[in-house]
């Protein structure tokens, strides 16, 4: 590219901000312009020239972020959790009187990860039960994860596209939270474990056999080609798009 792509990061004290600034730093087609911690005036995005910001922050502010962000005319990718229907629509509107402006909101950068989802959709109608186990750190303020439930999703739209019907189970008695969070009629078990970073296992059985899809993020370094995918593509994708997914050709 002639001209380097002007990136603001918000949340950059942050374990994902953080390793964003470095590679927005690293990349040959970025540049740095802006970097803004808990409590930083908005306004510096645009007073620094950024193109694309990038957002790592908290469930509590992310939304508030994006409609400041569209309102300035700035790109936004959101790497932020906690983002549901109700939300996702909001952006969605606010973005139809915004014509040129993009929102990308990724529920994991992990370009495996984003294989793992595609290939369990791809499974999920082919067998009689799946469930979703996610493994975060305890500092996750989420649960389930982003992508805990962008899979449960994609998943049981294929088996609802197939005409699959709901996994088979006779429970009648368990304690609260025992089977898990329902996820659009997929179960969903959410673990918090110091000493993991980021892990997802579908698991999908039959008679006979038991098919195990998993992906392990092991260093935060691993996200950082899918946040520079998003980076360089976001300003070719007016409205919103959700997910990796859409970017890499596998929607």
């Amino acid at each position: 590219m002639s001209e380097h792509i002007r990136v603001a990061v918000l949340g950059a004290a942050g374990r994902m901000g953080s390793a964003t600034v470095r590679a927005v730093q690293e990349a040959a087609d970025t540049e740095l312009v802006a970097a803004l911690g808990s409590g930083d005036d908005l306004s510096q995005v645009t007073a620094a020239g950024a193109q694309v910001a990038v957002d790592f922050t908290v469930p509590a502010v992310t939304e508030q972020n994006v409609h400041a962000l569209v309102d300035a005319g700035v790109h936004v990718v959101v790497g932020t959790s906690g983002w549901d229907e109700g939300s996702l629509g909001r952006v969605r509107d606010h973005l139809a009187d915004r014509p040129g402006v993009g929102v990308l909101v990724v529920p994991n950068f992990a370009v495996g990860a984003v294989l793992a989802v595609a290939f369990a959709a791809q499974a999920a109608r082919w067998f009689d039960s799946v469930e979703v186990v996610e493994l975060h750190h305890p500092n996750k303020l989420d649960a389930p994860s982003g992508t805990a439930v962008h899979t449960a999703a994609a998943v049981a739209a294929a088996r609802a596209r197939a005409g699959v019907g709901p996994s088979p189970d006779a429970t009648v008695q368990a304690a609260d939270g025992a089977r898990g969070a329902d996820v659009h009629g997929v179960r969903v078990h959410s673990l918090r474990l110091r000493g993991l970073v980021a892990h997802q296992e579908v698991l999908l059985g039959n008679p006979g056999e038991l098919l195990t899809i998993r992906h392990d993020s092991l260093d935060v370094v691993g996200f950082m080609p899918g946040v520079l995918l998003g980076v360089r593509q976001i300003a070719s994708r007016p409205g919103l798009t959700v997910g990796l997914e859409h970017l890499l050709g596998l929607a």
